[in-house]
């Protein structure tokens, strides 16, 4: 069956760095979008980053844009986060999903599987 799961969430102080990834089983990667959503406590699940099925194309949400890079390995059915400079805001639960089509969207209703998601803390 389709399955997601995410990895390398952790607690980090403000300015560190993390790298999360998405593994991918049961489906064709390369036939898909992934993108990475994260939500806070109290708040609304938020579109971070999304990349195209050969990786040509990203998308990045303003608030993660020039710190965070999304990136793919079809090959290892793997989609990376690189998470730099981070920041208190930061701190969710961050989640991967795939996505069917063409167009890169992160409106979460364009995406049809969703892995557990990881935990993020950036705190001092």
């Amino acid at each position: 069956q389709v399955q997601l799961v995410e990895s390398g969430g952790g607690s980090v102080q403000p300015g560190g760095s993390l790298r999360l990834s998405c593994a991918a089983s049961g489906f064709t990667l390369d036939y898909y979008n992934i993108g990475w959503f994260r939500q806070a406590p109290g708040k609304e699940r938020e579109g971070v980053s999304v990349i195209s099925k050969s990786g040509g194309g990203t998308y990045y949400a303003d608030s993660v844009k020039g710190r965070f890079t999304i990136s793919r390995d079809n090959a290892k059915n793997t989609v990376y986060l690189e998470m730099n400079s981070l920041k208190p805001e930061d701190t969710a639960v961050y989640y991967c999903a795939r996505a069917p089509g063409i167009i890169l969207r992160l409106h979460p209703g364009t995406y049809d599987y969703w892995g557990q998601g990881t935990q993020v803390t950036v705190s001092s």
